[in-house]
């Protein structure tokens, strides 16, 4: 008994340690974030952004429905990563593609949508800060643009002509049309991102195509220690490999800026990378400046592929819920309903251990509240009318455990067990019994979150949260709590209004082939009706077969005519 309090006791200190710790992250989201105490809400209940994207393709050809679906995934894939939830993507008229995202998007959303993200790896021949705006060169323009010897490779100078270094002299950066791709074969000139350099770059080295796959972490130097800085891993396949070894052993040992190449995202330079070392296997890691947000927003744009068109914004306007304020309040009010009936339901059916239905209940809605407006605040979730109904649907979830454990521990009773016994045999043959079925819940609400789009999904996040929550619950708050009630000579004693009398139950097995008369003094004759009809037939057989021995006084006698006396 004294383990049984000790581990009751310690289960309720877990409870309590989680919700004060998600208190304390949402605190400090709130203090020193961007969060706050009320989740986000999504398109459908809040109104957002509507954005219109119009192809960019040459003149007298179109766009096909393969081009456009292929963008509509693309895009919704970097929207899902950027962490805004059920975003609308669709095609308008056979052309364009309209995104609409809840609220206001930042500016790192906007350019994952529109990048086409075409990213080249080119070797850096010469770099020089940009020109001031209006510049003029102080070296004649040269026309001669054929390379006097021929360039044996992409990072060789030859490359340079004197018509491309006159260029470059008076070359702007306001001139560079990311909508125009360089030849691959050729060299070109261009920008940083930030517009604060310009480069002469070689032919393309290394295609971004060959880019299996980019992720974010911790910068390192060549020891493997950590620089304080964020970088993009990237994991080269086909071609790939081969090709940046090929560049990096020949440019690492080279002079500053050759020994450079370029990172190019749609025609301008992300950054120069200085080659520190061969890289044989296809792993590279880039560095040098990154934010983690913009070391992230890289590592998407590559992840995720390149849109086969290029895109610009048509149009981009404030649009109003498509649901509004009464279809946010009509959820919320047959979430109520479902509340005060599984309430009603439960005082009715289990007396004071409605109660602790009611506390449990309680007590999952704190934990659910607290989880969806941390998720809110730090990783953009929002709250969609179709994720209100995965949080209604969740009521009865929550409250289904309750009744599988009530009535095992009733089960117990009726088999004669004492409270205590009864509450711990119950709880481990129930608990087993909840594991599956949230198991079952949860595995349907990962594969359809999994499997779907849009609002669909916020509903199968919002089933998943609280059927992980329904396991919290019963195991950390409702099963102690029971714990400590059965102590009280209230629910000990098998009060009539505690829910657990063992008479008004039925409780008529007392041992293997033994039963007791099931009316107790003082108990009304439902509780006979009760006992006989939670027998089994074997019960019932037996019962009767004791009672009609009993009641005729039966004996074995000879068969008459035989002429042996008793």
């Amino acid at each position: 008994m004294a383990k049984a309090r000790a581990r009751g006791g310690r289960a309720l200190i877990w409870l309590a340690v989680l919700i004060a710790g998600l208190i304390g992250v949402n605190l400090s989201a709130v203090q020193w974030g961007d969060g706050a105490w009320t989740p986000q809400l999504a398109l459908d209940l809040e109104g957002g952004t509507q954005i219109v994207l119009e192809p960019q393709v040459a003149e007298g050809t179109s766009v096909t429905q393969e081009q456009l679906d292929q963008a509509v995934a693309i895009i919704r894939q970097r929207v899902d990563a950027s962490g805004v939830a059920e975003p609308q993507i669709t095609t308008q008229g056979g052309r364009n593609i309209v995104v609409a995202l809840a609220g206001e998007p930042d500016q790192a959303t906007l350019q994952r949508i529109q990048a086409s993200a075409k990213m080249e790896f080119r070797p850096v021949l010469q770099s020089a800060p940009a020109n001031a705006p209006g510049a003029t060169p102080t070296a004649e323009p040269s026309e001669e643009s054929e390379p006097a010897t021929t360039p044996a490779n992409a990072w060789d100078q030859a490359w340079i002509t004197p018509a491309l270094q006159s260029e470059f002299d008076a070359f702007q950066c306001a001139d560079v049309d990311t909508t125009v791709q360089a030849p691959g074969d050729q060299p070109y000139i261009t920008c940083s991102t930030d517009g604060s350099a310009r480069f002469i770059l070689g032919p393309v080295s290394v295609e971004g195509a060959d880019i299996a796959d980019a992720q974010v972490s911790a910068a390192t130097n060549s020891q493997g220690q950590a620089t304080g800085g964020w970088g993009v891993n990237l994991e080269l396949d086909g071609e790939g490999p081969a090709a940046f070894e090929a560049v990096t052993r020949a440019i690492t040992q080279l002079p500053e800026p050759q020994n450079q190449f370029a990172v190019v995202l749609d025609s301008t330079v992300l950054m120069p990378i200085t080659s520190n070392a061969v890289i044989t296997d296809g792993n590279a890691q880039i560095t040098g400046g990154f934010t983690q947000e913009g070391a992230q927003s890289l590592a998407d744009q590559l992840r995720f592929g390149a849109l086969p068109i290029g895109f610009q914004v048509q149009s981009n306007e404030t649009i109003s819920p498509t649901l509004g304020a009464s279809q946010l309040q009509a959820g919320l009010l047959a979430g109520l309903i479902g509340l005060i009936l599984v309430v009603l339901y439960s005082v009715l059916q289990y007396r004071a251990l409605g109660l602790v239905v009611i506390l449990s209940l309680a007590v999952a809605g704190v934990l659910t509240y607290l989880v969806v407006t941390f998720l809110s605040s730090t990783e953009g979730y929002r709250l969609s009318l179709a994720g209100i109904a995965g949080l209604v649907i969740a009521i009865g979830i929550t409250a289904d455990s309750f009744i599988v454990y009530f009535e095992r521990i009733r089960d117990e009773l009726r088999e004669g067990k004492h409270l205590s016994s009864a509450l711990e045999t119950g709880w481990k043959r129930a608990f087993r019994t909840i594991l599956i079925s949230d198991a079952v819940s949860f595995l349907a609400a990962v594969i359809l979150y999994l499997l779907s789009v849009g609002n669909v999904r916020g509903f199968a996040f919002t089933l998943g949260i609280t059927t992980f929550i329904d396991i919290v619950v019963v195991a950390l708050f409702t099963h102690p709590l029971l714990r400590m009630l059965s102590r009280t000579s209230f629910f000990s004693s098998g009060h009539r209004l505690s829910g657990l009398d063992p008479n008004a139950l039925g409780a008529v097995y007392r041992g293997r082939a033994k039963f007791r008369e099931p009316v107790a003094a003082g108990r009304p004759a439902r509780s006979s009706k009760e006992a006989q009809k939670r027998q089994t037939i074997a019960e019932r057989k037996a019962s009767v077969g004791a009672g009609v021995g009993a009641g005729t006084g039966a004996s074995v006698a000879p068969r008459p005519g035989t002429g042996k006396e008793n």
